[in-house]
């Protein structure tokens, strides 16, 4: 059998066999897993046998511990006497126990996992518990039985958009207070900001349970728990509910690429053993990360990771996944220190092909859960066929993020000067593509915001931020920070996908980089926070840029630009101009540093055209092609250009 990736991409010919290595990996798994004809979404039900199950006579609990000699319940609810409640085991490394009367178990009981393994008593979290905060006795974790009212969903159907403008939030520094944020707070203030810019999807970051608030929610604990510190489930679902309202879509950053090495807080032996979900040795070990790896080969590690898909899109609404650290999991060196200068790199021993197999089960599960489900890959290495149809030969993801845009601004900013800047390279980068894959572009995300980095304005402006963003100020250095600010963001949005991203506040130029409460600041959450009224403050130049990014989306999502490809009209790297076509629109930008030109713009028809935005203020909005002198054959319509400016055009006859 053949796949249409090999169609798509020849120069994926000489690797057919692995290629099909692929296909076939995926149907022995998915046969091992279901049968011939079994569907996944009926395989992946973990949350609705193992756990807390409240009947009309009492509770059940149940566990997965194939290693533990006994296992038993504690809590709050007998004074935490470990050995009182006794589980029985049921085969195949199941326990359960059956608490008789509905009050045997209350919301906001504090629990734990006994586990005795090899005669050692191991205190745990039960695996798949729905809420999981400190014991304000001695503030270890402990998971806590969530009895509340079943949430009554005010917008049971959601349709999702055709084209995805991402806010990228966290919601505990969502607020302007030194604290953490709630989701309830982000609901009543941050949700409308992201409403009024016009963003359509917001995508939740830290929400799986994770014991180390600094570690940006990406060392999870808890899989089946949202986090505690910003509220209730009730509540999130609230925060969901109230964005499908706004017809917002709402995505889960994911990890399921790696988890916690905690085995009091999380699922790191929690019978015992290391294998029990994880491999054993270095290979069970991210030797950046400090975290433990999955055993993506082993059907009950399986089972425990479908399922956990299926509840938050079940449980939560929740409207698709960002899978963070999907490189990671692809390679068993992660990727660190590899160049994926050949495709023999994404075929070879270093590959982990069961990761692969997961990954296409995952996106398989997702469509029958939910077809018009949205799912994103976090992939720097631009694995072939990471964003194509399983049944082509692919992973089955709908996008990947354009990682190497950020890096391309990064470079530029700081190792090339603005004059030498080559639109060539520019174009290449922003525009390269796998061939029938989407792409989400975006100039910076939370990654380019964190201590150690600086977001793109930071970057360019630096201290100046903190003493000229006044309205009249005229400093060089705001002013240049100013326009690259937008005509990147210009640039990005217009060639780098087929969908957009931003994260929390980089839309006006958050002047200060993230850093999480920590010894080394005195445990402040000052640099935790975003600073909305500065965006607010019509005294300040954070408002202008602000601006600017709503209305550069609304134009693009009233011209639908990312229904077609972009097409070159023009590349001048003397002049440091670009001209290309999108949509119905004709983008013309300006890098360069210190001309305005007045220039001879290539358009692909004669006629009018005008302009419906700008990154800089020009004195006219209309301009006409005229008959040019010349043997190119192309149509010319000459334009005042500001020095680093960018604008789109519509032809209006």
């Amino acid at each position: 059998m053949t796949y249409k990736i090999l169609d798509y991409d020849p120069y994926l010919q000489p690797y057919a066999s692995d290629i099909r290595l692929r296909m076939d990996n995926y149907a022995r798994k998915h046969y091992e897993l279901v049968g011939r004809n079994g569907k996944l979404s009926d395989f992946a039900n973990g949350s609705d046998y193992f756990g807390f199950h409240k009947t009309q006579d009492g509770w059940w609990y149940r566990e997965w511990a194939p290693a533990a000699e006994e296992v038993y319940l504690t809590g709050d609810m007998v004074d935490w006497k470990w050995l009182d409640l006794k589980l029985t085991s049921v085969g195949n490394g199941v326990f359960e126990i059956f608490l008789p009367g509905t009050d045997a178990l209350y919301h906001g009981c504090h629990v734990k996992t006994i586990v005795r393994h090899k005669g050692q008593l191991l205190d745990r979290i039960p695996l798949y518990i729905k809420r999981v905060e400190q014991d304000p006795r001695d503030a270890s974790w402990c998971g806590v039985i969530a009895d509340e009212p079943a949430y009554k969903w005010k917008r049971k159907r959601f349709k999702m958009p055709k084209s995805p403008y991402i806010y990228e939030c966290h919601i505990g520094m969502s607020q302007e207070k030194e604290g953490i944020g709630t989701y309830r707070e982000f609901a009543e203030n941050v949700l409308p900001r992201v409403k009024a810019l016009g963003y359509n999807t917001i995508q939740l970051m830290a929400i799986m349970e994770h014991p180390y608030y600094g570690s940006f929610g990406y060392q999870v604990s808890s899989f089946f728990a949202p986090c505690s510190r910003f509220g209730t489930p009730n509540e999130l679902k609230a925060l969901i509910d109230a964005a499908h309202q706004m017809g917002i879509a709402v995505l889960l950053d994911l990890v399921h690429s790696h988890a916690v090495r905690n085995t009091k807080e999380g699922i790191n032996e929690f019978d015992g053993t290391v294998y029990q979900f994880f491999h054993e040795g270095s290979r069970g070990e991210h030797p950046a990360w400090g975290t433990k790896l999955f055993n993506y080969n082993k059907n009950e590690v399986i089972h425990f990771l479908l399922s956990n898909l299926k509840y938050w899109l079940t449980e939560y609404h929740f409207d698709g996944f960002r899978f963070d650290g999907v490189t990671s999991m692809l390679y068993h060196d992660h990727g660190l220190g590899t160049a994926f200068t050949d495709y023999g790199k994404y075929f070879s021993m270093n590959t982990d092909t069961d990761a692969v197999t997961y990954l296409q089960l995952a996106n398989e599960l997702i469509r029958e859960v939910r077809p018009d489900a949205l799912t994103i890959a976090e992939d720097m290495s631009a694995m072939p066929g990471m964003c194509l149809p399983i049944e082509d030969g692919g992973i089955g993801f709908d996008y990947r993020l354009a990682m190497g845009i950020p890096d391309l601004w990064i470079r530029l900013l700081t190792k090339c000067r603005d004059e030498d800047w080559d639109m060539w390279n520019i174009w290449g980068e922003l525009t390269g593509r796998r061939p029938m894959e989407k792409y989400i572009g975006y100039a910076e995300s939370h990654d380019q915001a964190l201590v150690g980095d600086k977001t793109i304005m930071f970057r360019l402006c630096d201290s100046r931020m903190y003493t000229e963003m006044y309205k009249d100020s005229r400093d060089p250095i705001i002013s240049r920070g100013m326009k690259l600010h937008k005509l990147i963001r210009l640039a990005t949005i217009s060639l780098g996908g087929e969908g957009y991203l931003n994260f929390m506040g980089n839309e006006f130029g958050h002047p200060e980089w993230i850093d999480f409460p920590r010894e080394g600041n005195g445990w402040s959450y000052f640099y935790c926070r975003r600073q909305w009224h500065l965006a607010d403050d019509e005294n300040l130049k954070y408002k202008e840029l602000m601006q600017f990014d709503g209305a550069m989306l609304k134009t693009m999502e009233t011209y639908r630009i990312f229904t077609e490809q972009p097409t070159s009209l023009y590349i001048d790297n003397g002049a440091k101009v670009l001209v290309y076509k999108r949509g119905d629109l004709i983008f013309v930008l300006n890098f360069n540093p210190t001309r305005d030109l007045d220039y001879l713009v290539t358009v692909p028809k004669k006629g009018t055209y005008k302009i419906v935005l700008g990154t800089e203020p020009i004195a006219t909005d209309q301009f006409t092609t005229q008959k040019m002198l010349g043997n190119d054959g192309l149509i010319k319509m000459p334009m005042h250009l500001p020095a680093r400016s960018g604008f789109c055009l519509e032809q209006i006859d």
